[in-house]
């Protein structure tokens, strides 16, 4: 093998590495800082341990999240994973 077959091998395996890692990363990076951005009072959300509640108040890097009646925690805005169609936590508590 020469030159140009390692240049080649060398730029394959970049690609690859590109593909399978790099951008499906940045992707779900870009994602997650738009619904961050986008966090409203009143959305419904997911934390990244689990805790399921509505946002009462949004900060610049906290929201306060409704867990129960009259149980409010705050929480850091990029500890959460998801924001839920609105209802689902009457849905979950039935």
């Amino acid at each position: 093998m020469g030159v140009t077959g390692q240049l080649i091998f060398l730029g394959g395996f970049l690609l690859i590495f590109y593909f399978l890692l790099w951008r499906p990363q940045s992707k779900r990076q870009k994602e997650h800082r738009e619904l961050i951005g986008g966090l409203e009072r009143g959305d419904e959300v997911v934390t990244a341990g689990g805790m399921l509640g509505k946002i009462v108040k949004v900060t610049d890097d906290f929201v306060v999240v409704e867990v129960a009646d009259n149980v409010q925690m705050p929480i850091q805005k990029v500890a959460v994973t998801a924001a839920l169609p609105k209802g689902t936590i009457k849905e979950v508590k039935a």
